[in-house]
């Protein structure tokens, strides 16, 4: 079910506190990359409102190729979970597991798309100034941005796969059901094909509310970050996305465990915005693709890790959902001290095998 927070330090995405399961390797190479920003006109989200320009921040690895008919034929969109940014899949772990000679999304051979989802990094949102005067997007909003960015910005009509973790994952699975052909096959990465409900909204509404709480917030007008409300919030998040046998090997004393969680608290409550983090968690409240789920028609290939807190492993929801998904597999990766809870997702030493056989099923 979801996807949660890989936030910003500096320059590379990091996921904060507990979401990657344990502190980021430093980057070991630099990818060559392209950034630029595609600015959406007039663009209209699901509630009516409008704004005259919806900007969306990408970065792009390799180089479009053109078949006969001249239409871009190589082009794999990669998408971010709640609080991320698209160049957090330029960390190690994905990155030169991915993207290297040979390896399945060889750049010498894809055209890599990563954007910056709306609300997140350097595509529009709150912070920006409009605070929570900023559209109410939800997931609908964001795939129909992506989908303009594609198609107008970048002039793409097809896309070779979409890959996505945690609320990237939750969209690739919207794309399924709402642009069908568009694709030729569709990675989801920790989530689950079903409405925002029981735990998983419970504990997303409580960090909103812990923000909302804090008398300085002010409705969102604040002059200084609420920090209590913050660290409500984040001590939430860090919960929802720990890994109990990593932390286990790895902090196994308490002044170990005690010390960790607080520093990787800390470190996240730097980069957060509260009006970000706000329409962050709350753009989930309307998914539910369950429904639809028969509208899927190409390829899918969907991982969950055993160790995800936020889509725990003993919900009764992959054995129903592939019976109405014929063209899906499912593999839950195994619970051990190396994987990461939820961040697993971004570590694709864990699951590189199984794109590559989605890849050799699917044109």
């Amino acid at each position: 079910m979801i996807g949660l927070i890989a936030l910003l330090a500096a320059q590379v995405a990091s996921p904060p506190t507990g979401w990657s399961g344990g502190p980021e390797p430093p980057a070991t190479k630099l990818w060559p990359t392209h950034v630029q920003d595609i600015v959406l006109k007039d663009f209209r989200f699901r509630d009516g409102e409008i704004l005259p320009g919806l900007r969306m921040h990408v970065t792009t690895l390799g180089s479009p190729h053109r078949n006969g008919a001249g239409e871009i034929d190589n082009a794999v969109m990669v998408l971010h979970g709640t609080g991320g940014t698209g160049k957090q899949f330029l960390q190690p772990q994905f990155a030169d597991e991915l993207y290297a000679p040979g390896q399945p999304l060889d750049i010498a051979r894809y055209y890599i798309i990563l954007p910056d989802n709306i609300g997140h990094g350097g595509s529009s949102k709150p912070s920006d100034g409009m605070r929570m005067h900023f559209p109410k997007y939800d997931y609908d909003d964001m795939v129909e941005a992506q989908y303009r960015m594609l198609t107008q910005g970048l002039g793409i009509r097809h896309l070779r796969l979409i890959m996505g973790t945690s609320m990237g994952c939750m969209h690739s699975i919207v794309w399924g059901e709402t642009h069908p052909d568009f694709m030729s096959a569709l990675m989801p990465l920790a989530c689950e094909p079903i409405e925002i409900a029981g735990l998983n909204r419970m504990w997303r509404q409580l960090a909103i509310n812990s923000i909302e709480a804090d008398p300085a917030w002010q409705s969102g007008n604040y002059r200084g970050e609420p920090l209590t409300g913050l660290r409500a919030a984040e001590n939430l998040l860090f919960v929802a996305g720990a890994a109990p046998l990593l932390y286990q090997a790895q902090y196994s004393t308490r002044t170990a465990a005690g010390a960790y969680a607080e520093q990787r608290v800390a470190s996240a409550i730097r980069t957060l915005d509260a009006n970000d983090l706000i329409y962050q968690l709350d753009s989930s409240r309307n998914y539910n693709p369950w429904p639809g789920l028969e509208r899927i028609k190409v390829p899918l290939t969907w991982i969950n890790s055993a160790d995800d807190f936020i889509n725990p492993r003993n919900l009764p929801v992959s054995g129903e959902a592939l019976k109405r998904m014929p063209t899906a597999r499912f593999r839950l990766i195994p619970e051990s001290p190396q994987t990461h809870g939820h961040g697993t997702h971004s570590w694709a030493k864990f699951w590189k095998g199984d794109l590559s056989e989605l890849l050799a099923r699917s044109h």
